[in-house]
């Protein structure tokens, strides 16, 4: 049995990817949809032509991700695409965000990412393919996302690591980068602040990003930034000392 696996997926970017997956007829015998919303899971699958799988789990706690292990383990498939979607951030400093919210943050977008695709690796062949959500965040620190920053700079470094190491197997991994989407991201992300001005510029729609992201993983790139300003962004942070584009940031809040 062929599975396509998508985290995150009641909503914003994980949605996206499963309604354009099946809008492509992309070929599998199954999707596996996890998120926390049943209900929404639910209304989901009923848009989609594949047989659907749904997890109504909670990826941050270690006895729901053994749920997804045990049922791995009972239908053994292959899994074909891994979408880690499943994420979210605080926008605020750091002393203004409980310690709690801070850990659950780092929780859910490294550790259950990284056990995601720990899980899945052993049933994952030749050709199958990962894709890795993170964020033009992750380019540089961030001051007042300075956690969420944190944790999808893991992502990337993970992420391109282990693209090294499975190259041999021929298991391809597309660590995705986008900038602002008009999700439901910001309504959770700023109860504590708002985000950088620029980001009303920047703002883009999770369709564009999804297939930009799709195309790159058809292609095998390990990297998918949409937009002219993110990519100029990425060149940015790359060709600057950090150190000068925190002093710049400071004036242009």
């Amino acid at each position: 049995m062929n599975i396509i696996v998508i985290t995150g997926a009641s909503s914003g970017l994980g949605r996206e990817f499963a309604l354009q997956l099946n809008k492509m007829h992309y070929v599998a015998d199954e999707v596996w949809l996890i998120a926390r919303r049943s209900d929404r899971l639910e209304a989901l699958s009923k848009e989609l032509s594949y047989p659907c799988e749904r997890l109504t789990i909670d990826l941050s706690k270690e006895e729901d991700l053994n749920q997804y292990k045990k049922l791995l383990e009972k239908k053994n498939p292959v899994i074909q695409i891994l979408i880690n979607c499943a994420g979210f951030g605080y926008v605020g400093g750091f002393q203004t965000i409980s310690y709690e919210q801070q850990s659950s943050m780092i929780d859910l977008n490294c550790r259950a990412l990284s056990q995601m695709t720990y899980l899945s690796l052993p049933y994952m062949k030749e050709n199958s393919r990962i894709l890795q959500l993170a964020s033009s965040a992750a380019f540089m620190p961030q001051p007042g996302f300075a956690v969420y920053a944190a944790s999808k700079a893991y992502v990337l470094s993970f992420s391109r690591a282990i693209t090294e190491e499975l190259r041999k197997q021929k298991i391809y991994v597309t660590t995705v980068c986008p900038g602002p989407i008009r999700t439901e991201f910001f309504e959770l992300a700023e109860q504590y602040g708002s985000s950088f001005t620029l980001k009303k510029y920047t703002m883009v729609e999770a369709p564009q990003v999804v297939k930009a992201a799709l195309q790159a993983s058809k292609r095998k790139k390990e990297l998918s930034v949409y937009g002219i300003p993110m990519k100029c962004f990425f060149v940015i942070s790359k060709i600057l000392p950090h150190k000068l584009l925190l002093v710049l940031l400071r004036f242009m809040k």
